[in-house]
């Protein structure tokens, strides 16, 4: 079952990128909150939305050219929140990387 049914339905590919992004991006906020609270229950939540959230968006179609900064991007949060964190990331490099995106796509 799909925990953004809604979403995954057909709205999800209605939004731009910015907006698809910013959304993601919300959840790996909650995520880095959970965490920096200790709340590894609801950290492993707002990671599994983000998870189905950048799926959803390497699907569409129309971002065909841009799968594989995509996928890379999933897989820098996935290295932080699960891996070793080989790329370096950190909680204030997540945050400002995706936060770019929804500040544009409220100015849009």
């Amino acid at each position: 079952m799909s925990i953004h049914s809604e979403l995954a339905s057909g709205r999800w590919y209605s939004m731009t990128l910015m907006e698809q992004l910013g959304n993601a991006g919300s959840e790996v906020s909650r995520a880095l909150r959970a965490r920096a609270s200790g709340n590894h229950a609801r950290e492993q939540a707002a990671l599994a939305r983000f998870l189905e959230l950048m799926d959803l968006t390497i699907a569409d179609p129309r971002l065909r050219g841009r799968r594989r900064e995509l996928c890379r991007a999933r897989e820098v949060v996935c290295d932080f929140f699960v891996g070793d964190n080989a790329y370096r990331s950190t909680p204030e490099s997540l945050d400002r990387y995706f936060l770019a995106y929804a500040r544009a796509a409220r100015r849009s």
